[in-house]
């Protein structure tokens, strides 16, 4: 399952609307096929391992990331269809799908068909890998991570603005790599007039991976083409990103979380003191008491001189 789930990283952001999954093929302790959920949705990941397998696939074991989809579209046959149709022994699922045309209907027919099948295998970390698909399924709107790079004294910027460069270029390549894998990438209206960031990527290989842009302002933005996006209440309206990256600035920030739409938050934390610009000042909480037992700690990555801690939406 941890193959499997690597080769569903490959997918991430790059199929919204359909869940990031990879799926292997094993037949005498060796694997026959591997897949991966494709660029747009299609194929997916069980049609494509299958597809390498080919006669190889009867009698073998299919580990997948989520649960086979057992409702055909127009884009193609369905997954729990293919698998009988193939022949498979045997099929490990990491977590079900929660949307209601498979939700347990793909398990059902596999094992209708004699199919052995185990599940719960790794399910946190299969949902944690596709929070975008999950998120959209249980929240109805997109996962949003809040991308922060802080002082020691959680200062954002200098008292007049300046904020090149806070991290260091460690930090900064990461931060790339964490817009390489979102589909909508985020900044307040303020970020744009000020700073006009590119907010591409600018990684060797993963140009072609540059996020869509949108502008969180309550009116127009004359001379930009960048999707608007009136409040944070409208992020619900978005419905074809499922993966969105804020990157700024402070009001956006705190508008976000003050919205409880922060699932993930990034925080990139340099080793110098400012005592400029706080990254949360208009948060404004009025008692400590709302501030507990809402975010849970991750891993925190050493990108010296820098450090990136990660931190989850407890719900």
């Amino acid at each position: 399952m941890g193959a499997a789930l690597a080769l569903a990283q490959r997918g991430v952001g790059t199929t919204a609307g359909n869940p990031p999954v990879g799926c292997l093929i094993v037949a005498g302790g060796r694997i026959v096929g591997r897949g991966w959920t494709q660029p747009g949705g299609r194929p997916h990941a069980e049609a494509m391992a299958l597809a390498e397998a080919g006669p190889a696939a009867r009698g073998a074991t299919a580990i997948v990331t989520l649960e086979p989809c057992a409702h055909e579209s127009p884009r193609g046959p369905d997954c729990a269809g293919s698998l009988v149709a193939a022949g498979v022994a045997r099929v490990v699922v990491a977590a079900g799908d929660p949307d209601p045309r498979t939700d347990g209907k793909g398990v059902a027919r596999l094992r209708a068909a004699g199919i052995e099948v185990v599940t719960g295998v790794r399910t946190a970390e299969a949902e944690a890998m596709m929070a975008g698909f999950f998120t959209r399924r249980r929240l109805g709107r997109p996962h949003v991570t809040l991308k922060l790079a802080v002082s020691l004294d959680g200062s954002i910027a200098l008292a007049s603005g300046v904020s090149r460069w806070i991290t260091g270029a460690r930090a900064r390549a990461h931060g790339h790599l964490e817009r390489a894998r979102c589909d909508l990438i985020l900044v307040g209206r303020g970020t744009l007039d000020a700073d006009a960031p590119s907010l591409d990527v600018r990684l060797p290989g993963l140009a072609d991976r540059s996020p869509r842009i949108a502008v969180m302002s309550a009116t127009e933005i004359p001379g930009n083409d960048a999707r608007r996006i009136a409040s944070p209440a409208a992020l619900a309206a978005v419905t074809d990103a499922d993966l969105v990256l804020a990157e700024g600035g402070a009001v956006l920030a705190a508008s976000l979380i003050a919205a409880d739409l922060v699932d993930r938050l990034l925080l990139y934390r340099a080793p110098i003191l400012v005592g400029g610009r706080p990254a949360l000042a208009a948060l404004g909480l009025p008692d400590l008491a709302a501030a507990h037992g809402r975010w849970r700690a991750g891993p925190v990555i050493d990108l010296a001189p820098d450090r990136l801690e990660t931190y989850t939406r407890i719900r």
